[in-house]
Parts: structure tokens; C-alpha cells; sequence
């Protein structure tokens, strides 16, 4: 319709005035939504990459089955990111009554306020409406989190002002989840909601119901809640009450991506690249190479698991590593800016913020366990796209004194010039099929990414500053009669 109405004697004459879809409840409302876009092949989440045949097929039939969900997964698993993409399941605006703080339905009023205005102005009464974003109400569970946050409270003030004694609906300051009435209200992390406001979501969860400051006020809301909690705290530390975990109808498991691919899929929808300042040029090789940093930290047994290393890092990496790629180019005057391996080390900061060490990982130190991810996620994206490669001539001229210093800020024409003095390493880059037309920046590239290779494969050797020379000899391993 061109006009919304804007009175309920309007809005009775309308399509929002059927019976049927006057009645519908929110839960409803999703599910004949989703329906209508499963009938017509749509994406149901566009935007969540990886999940097709996994998390999100349990998640439909959550909301189809309208049941309350919560998802368990490790950070950076686009948990909060489904969550909102549910707000595209309801209508684009919706009717209530105007003034109310819960969205009260004009048919269905369930306030004090709505009721009082409805019978004193009937279908002169005033109708505001509510779009699909402002429907949508979310929450970071900590333990200062109290019932008056989530339910409500008794305002003494505004009892004052009204003239109205404590115990009259009307001085309800509502809470966080009535005013999420007739949308979705999401919770995240909720082993860390105390158990005392756990306890205030039962009414809600099963009668659909809440009580505010022990007076006989029924508020029969229409809400879907949904969680979010990491599963260790959900499962291992016992700080999910039973009663509630057990009200809660679908539990959906999600995951990081299952293979690099979906990774990069993920890293290219996600992460800003296109930048105002020069036109920049990622060789596939590369992003596979920032992808796998995160693939290689996540079996890292020096890294926390049960903190997970979330998606974000390749994200946040790419952009630090095109940043810096950006930063030659616009020094240098190259165009296109194009990344090498250089930039990846000069975006340490990005990968050792986002790991979580374990106590031998603490030993050694973030800043060298990265590095070590660098060069292990070289080594696999060069045996990704390479059957093999003859390495004899290359390492025997580093081990005959042959060296080369890389850095983040020459030019790559130059960089080319440096790598065709190792023997065979530029004309074995060509054959091999890294470079399509990318010119001197992505020949640099992929050269670097084969010294990076032979690092990783303890064949030759890489210092702090970006100098390629010998292998250095493994340490001494201690033995137990060395301590005798």
C-alpha cells in the first residue's frame, strides 16, 4: 500500500486488519515468511557463508518448529550475525499502538496504557508503525545484569508524577525483554547471566509470561528469544540453570569453515579491500596464505582451543597486509599495490592479538609462534597449487653464502631483479603457474612465497628483518643423561 494507516479504524479496514494475520504471533510470523522464501529459492540468510548444509538447515527448522534457540560456538562463528539476519524473516513494518513502550497490537493490546487508550478513543486511536530493524533487541549477558534490566522494575518517580500508587501498572519502568514484545530478543552469552535473573526467564520461556517487582501484573508477550554461549561455559562449567537450559527448544551447534576455500570466501565477503588510494591486487595464492594462518593456529596445541581463534583474523589480517601493500604503493609509485609475504609479517599485530596462548605457547612468545604460523601457512598454500618443486639449486646457493634481504617497502620490479639471482627460483615461479599476468608485484609474490616454503621446510633460513641465507642447525635436543 502507498499509505500506511494511521488510525485503528484504518488499519481494521486494511490488509492488517484480517483476522488471521491480526492474531499471528511473532514466532508465526517468522515461519510464514521463511516458508514464502523457501517457495521461492531465495537465500534464507544471505550473507552467512559456510553454514549451507550444516548449521543453517537446523536452523530453519528451529524457527519453523517456532521454537526459542540458542547457538553454541567459539568466537568469531557469525553467531550475533544470524542472529540479526533473523530480522529479514518479519514484515517490514509493523502496527501498534501509538505511545506504547511494548509494542502493544492494536487488536491485541496487552499494557495498561494500550487498553486505557483503545477504549477512551476506539477507532480514532493513533497507530504508529515499527520497522523490521527496530524490532530486534539484544543484550551482552554479564553478571551485573539484574531482573529490573531484563524484566523491569516499579519507578517511584513516575508514580509520583501520575499520581498513581506503586502497585498500578502504570509505573512500570519495563525492562529490556517487554520491550521486545511482538519481536526477537537475543541474549548473548548466557552462562554468564547469574542465576538469579535465569530464574526470571522461566515465565516467559514456557507460559510466555512475566511477573514485574512481585505485583499481579501479567504481561502475556509475544517474543522469541534466542542465546548464544560458548560451549565450554554451556556444558563443562555448569552455569546453565537446568530448568531454563531444558526450556530452551533447539540447541544448534556452530563451526568454523570447514575448508580453506569457504575461509576465503568468508575473508574476501568480510574484509575491506577495495581502497580510494590505489588499486589493489590480491593474488589468490596470498589470501590463501592468510586464510591458512588461521587454519594453522586453530591445531596449534600452543593456542587455546576452548578460546578458539575466531574468524576475524584473517579478516583483520588481510586488511593490515593490503594496508601495508597500500603504504608501498603510495611511496613508491607502484601500481597496482599488490601483497607479498613481507606484508604478512609487517601484520603480526593482527594475528597476535587474536590468539589466546596455552602455557607452553607462553614460553615461547606470541610474536614467535606467529611467525611460525606464516611459514607453515606458506608451506601449505605453495603444496596446495604445486605438485612439487626442485629446490636442490636454490638451497645450494644460500648454503654457499648466497643471501638476499626482503623487505616491505622496495619496489617489486626491484624485488624481481634480487630473486633472479637465485638460480632457477624465478623461471620455476613461471612454471608453475602463480603468476597470470599480475606482473612484477605478483612475480615478487610468488617468488617470496617459495623462499617462505623452503623457511618452513628448515631448508633455508629467515631472520627477524626479512634476510633469506642458510638453514640454520636444529638446536641440540636435551637428552635425560644431560642432567645427570
Amino acid at each position: 500500500m502507498s499509505q500506511l494507516p494511521v488510525t485503528l479504524g484504518a488499519l481494521r479496514r486494511s490488509p492488517w486488519g484480517d483476522p488471521v494475520r491480526a492474531a499471528r504471533t511473532v514466532k508465526d510470523e517468522l515461519r510464514a515468511n521463511l516458508i514464502a522464501r523457501l517457495n521461492d529459492g531465495a537465500p534464507v540468510f544471505p550473507g552467512v557463508i559456510g553454514y549451507e548444509d550444516t548449521v543453517l538447515p537446523q536452523l530453519v527448522n528451529a524457527v519453523m518448529s517456532r521454537h526459542n534457540f540458542i547457538l553454541l560456538g567459539l568466537r568469531g562463528q557469525a553467531k550475533s550475525r544470524i542472529l540479526r539476519a533473523l530480522t529479514t524473516l518479519l514484515d517490514e513494518q509493523m502496527p501498534v499502538v501509538e505511545g506504547s513502550e511494548i509494542n502493544d497490537n492494536p487488536f491485541r493490546p496487552i499494557s495498561k496504557f494500550a487498553k486505557q487508550r483503545l477504549a477512551e478513543a476506539g477507532d480514532d486511536t493513533p497507530i504508529a508503525w515499527v520497522p523490521r530493524d527496530a524490532r530486534y533487541v539484544e543484550k551482552l549477558a554479564t553478571p551485573d545484569v539484574t531482573i529490573a534490566d531484563i524484566i523491569g522494575d516499579v519507578d517511584p518517580i513516575r508514580a509520583a508524577r501520575g499520581g498513581h500508587l506503586l502497585s498500578d501498572e502504570l509505573t512500570i519502568q519495563f525492562g529490556m525483554l517487554p520491550r521486545a514484545n511482538r519481536g526477537l530478543f537475543a541474549l548473548n552469552e548466557l552462562p554468564d547471566l547469574s542465576g538469579k535473573v535465569q530464574v526470571g526467564l522461566f515465565n516467559i520461556m514456557q507460559e510466555g509470561d512475566v511477573q514485574i517487582k512481585g505485583f499481579p501484573v501479567r504481561l502475556p508477550l509475544d517474543v522469541m528469544i534466542c542465546f548464544t554461549a560458548n560451549p565450554e561455559d554451556y556444558t563443562a562449567r555448569g552455569k546453565i540453570i537446568t530448568p531454563l537450559k531444558d526450556r530452551i527448544g533447539s540447541e544448534i551447534i556452530t563451526h568454523y569453515p570447514l575448508t580453506v576455500e569457504l575461509g576465503m570466501a568468508i575473508t574476501q565477503q568480510e574484509a575491506w579491500t577495495a581502497r580510494e588510494t590505489v588499486a589493489v591486487h590480491v593474488p589468490d595464492f596470498m589470501a590463501e596464505v592468510v586464510e591458512r594462518i588461521a587454519f594453522e593456529a586453530r591445531e596449534d596445541k600452543r593456542i587455546d582451543r576452548r578460546s578458539g581463534v575466531s574468524q576475524r583474523m584473517p579478516i583483520t589480517v588481510l586488511e593490515n597486509v593490503v594496508s601495508n601493500a597500500e603504504r608501498r604503493a603510495l611511496t613508491t609509485g607502484e601500481r597496482p599495490a599488490v601483497p607479498r609475504m613481507s606484508d604478512v609479517y609487517a601484520a603480526l599485530p593482527a594475528i597476535t592479538g587474536k590468539i589466546e596462548l596455552e602455557y607452553e605457547g607462553e614460553l615461547i612468545g606470541g610474536d614467535k609462534i606467529a611467525r611460525e604460523l606464516i611459514r607453515r601457512a606458506a608451506d601449505a598454500t605453495l603444496a596446495s597449487v604445486a605438485d612439487a618443486i626442485d629446490s636442490d639449486e636454490i638451497v645450494i646457493w644460500f648454503d654457499g653464502g648466497g643471501a638476499l634481504q626482503v623487505t616491505d617497502d622496495v619496489p617489486s620490479a626491484t624485488m624481481v631483479q634480487a630473486f633472479e639471482t637465485v638460480p632457477t627460483l624465478v623461471t620455476q615461479v613461471r612454471n608453475l603457474g602463480l603468476v597470470n599476468g599480475g606482473g612484477a608485484g605478483e612475480l615478487a609474490a610468488a617468488c617470496e612465497l617459495v623462499l617462505e616454503a623452503l623457511v618452513a621446510r628448515r631448508k633455508i633460513s629467515r631472520s627477524d628483518a626479512g634476510a633469506y641465507g642458510r638453514a640454520m642447525p636444529e638446536p641440540r635436543r636435551r637428552r635425560p643423561a644431560d642432567d645427570v
